[in-house]
């Protein structure tokens, strides 16, 4: 069976599709996959079972990046094509099975409306693919013991950013002696074009306790994200690989909707500004270029709140585990 695969430019819109991936793995176990990605997420696909080739796309002027793609796999028969993208291309390829991503319901996170567009019973959880490689450096990047709090302060955009001095002061809450993770190191991770982003806060932790991770590869960063014990960040692609990594996620929002793209998984929680999301987005003088945090009215008590939550919930979890 040949599988054909076209989903998301971007890292996050990337690691919730991967779940429909791994379904497909586990109802088709003889089957091979052709991924086609943007260039972002692209390392994710990369170690994934039974892959036959991966197709790394990047945008170019009128839309000519499609003509690419179908140039390259228009002369195979596939069973399944899955269009995440909802390109023209599913259509004008032969195939026994169609399944075009042209639906879009605000109202549902994302992973619940994948099911409802491939078909599938239940939310298809999202998965990480890592190698062993990539779990040795993790290991080697982080302290061997105690406690390690994961921090993603950056964002693709600066509107979702939440300003730096917050994340310095929930971080020293949560590692101080009364906090929920004392003594804690704390990871700071985003990509390397990011690190003016995350300078300050990289500057506000002592240097002993920081453990900068900034423009590690990202399944190294993955796995890292993986051995701690908390995850807290903005709405990014590192939020969605925390969670899909089964580490406890919080994640930040303001002008992005918690309930589309919150974390999904079991020990995941969103915490947001006081303004829902189309107040913000919606609100006169909203411009998407500029670069100005919209998340200064989310202060570090309710973040702080949300993570305790967070942490309670987690704990309550393993006692029943072990009762």
């Amino acid at each position: 069976m040949k599988i054909l695969f076209i989903t998301a430019t971007r890292i996050g819109d990337a690691v919730l599709s991967t779940g429909v991936v791994a379904d497909f793995a586990a109802r088709y176990p003889d089957a091979r996959f052709t991924i086609a990605c943007g260039v972002p997420p692209a390392p994710l696909f990369e170690t994934m079972p039974n892959l036959d080739r991966l197709i790394v796309t990047e945008k170019k002027r009128f839309h000519s990046h499609w003509i690419a793609l179908w140039s390259v796999v228009a002369l195979k028969r596939w069973d399944i094509i899955c269009d995440l993208r909802g390109s023209a291309i599913a259509r004008l390829l032969w195939a026994r099975r169609r399944m075009v991503g042209v639906h879009r319901d605000e109202t549902i996170h994302r992973v619940r409306e994948l099911a409802v567009l491939t078909g599938l019973p239940s939310p298809p959880e999202p998965t990480l693919w890592l190698a062993d490689t990539d779990r040795a450096a993790a290991k080697s990047l982080l302290p061997e013991t105690g406690p390690i709090l994961a921090i993603g302060p950056t964002a693709n955009w600066g509107g979702k950013q939440w300003p730096a001095d917050r994340f310095a002061k929930l971080v020293k809450q949560a590692t101080a002696p009364d906090g929920i993770l004392p003594g804690a190191a704390v990871a700071v991770l985003g990509a390397g074009s990011e690190r003016k982003m995350a300078q300050p806060v990289l500057e506000a932790l002592p240097t002993a306790q920081r453990v900068d991770l900034m423009g590690q590869p990202l399944r190294v960063a993955a796995a890292c994200i993986r051995l701690a014990n908390f995850y807290v960040g903005n709405d990014s692609g590192l939020m969605h690989i925390a969670a899909a990594a089964g580490t406890p996620t919080l994640g930040l929002f303001g002008p992005s909707s918690e309930t589309r793209y919150g974390p999904w998984g079991e020990h995941c929680a969103a915490v947001r500004t006081p303004e829902a999301f189309k107040e913000i987005v919606m609100a006169d003088g909203f411009d998407y270029t500029s670069q100005r945090s919209l998340m200064e009215s989310l202060t570090v008590d309710s973040a702080y709140a949300a993570l305790e939550k967070l942490y309670a919930s987690v704990k309550n979890t393993s006692e029943r585990g072990t009762t």
